[in-house]
């Protein structure tokens, strides 16, 4: 399968899922109790709306005695080079979640990234790069944003640092197209953005970006990352205390309309500032 595209992969794991299901004379819904999942979400796999973490695909490879093959296909699929290490497993769950919560200290989210913000940043983190490398990761960001777009979308809501929007990333333009587009999302309610102001004043001052996802069939888990890597968590008490600290600042933010408000207004300025240069 070498040079085959991502999907068309995801699209033969689930042509396979459904052909050895069949074979072993299962139903979606008894081979999802086999493997302690809802029948809805084989039938999503087998479409490739949805993808398996890798403790599934193993499940599946017990339940259906097929060697490991789902395994190994689930494992070429989420060592994607593209992203750390630590943050392979994260974009697999983003997949799955049915809300999404953010807390985005320094930097706008990779979900709500434009083409030209994300390539900055990748720049400005990695200055001898190749033009190759920079385009993948660009796409990866891409790629991940699409989840806002699907019909199984995720709720998603994002409290961003008031420091994210008047950072300047990539320049006045690329500012004033990256509010735009944070905007154009929220009129068309694909997420719920609010601003945590400077006078939030202490609340304010939490550092490290902060991801909650919630699932249909799975418990909640928490993710915190700062510049060089990350930490995936599913301990109870810990992701509970995590929802605390987000609800906590949920508070402290500004509303979804004053946020939008400012948030266009900032967009505005940039846009001013680009023109007089």
């Amino acid at each position: 399968m070498i040079g085959t595209s991502r999907q068309a992969i995801w699209e033969f794991f689930g042509t396979e899922l459904e052909r050895r299901r069949e074979d072993a004379g299962l139903t979606q819904v008894e081979l999802g109790a086999l493997v302690f999942i809802s029948g809805a979400y084989i039938g999503q796999f087998e479409q490739a709306i949805r993808k398996p973490q890798l403790d599934i695909a193993q499940r599946i490879d017990k339940a259906l005695g097929t060697d490991g093959i789902f395994e190994r296909l689930c494992r070429k699929l989420i060592n994607d080079r593209r992203y750390a290490d630590y943050f392979v497993e994260v974009v697999e769950l983003e997949r799955l979640a049915t809300r999404i919560c953010e807390f985005a200290p320094t930097a706008i989210p990779g979900l709500l990234q434009t083409p030209d913000y994300a390539r900055a940043v990748t720049l400005a983190a990695n200055p001898f790069v190749t033009d190759e490398y920079v385009q993948d990761i660009v796409t990866a960001r891409v790629e991940r944003a699409h989840i806002l777009k699907d019909a199984t979308r995720p709720e998603y809501w994002v409290i961003l640092h008031e420091n994210v929007l008047r950072i300047p990333v990539g320049g006045d333009e690329v500012m004033a197209r990256q509010l735009d587009h944070i905007a154009g999302l929220m009129k068309e309610r694909v997420g719920w953005v609010t601003v945590l102001p400077y006078a939030a004043a202490a609340h304010a001052s939490m550092s490290g970006m902060l991801q909650l996802m919630d699932f249909e069939d799975a418990p909640p888990v928490a993710y915190t990352e700062t510049s060089f890597s990350g930490t995936l968590m599913d301990d109870p008490a810990v992701v509970k205390r995590t929802q605390r600290a987000y609800d906590l600042l949920r508070v402290a933010a500004l509303s979804p309309e004053a946020s939008l408000a400012l948030i266009e207004s900032m967009a505005e300025d940039y846009r001013r500032c680009a023109s007089a240069t």
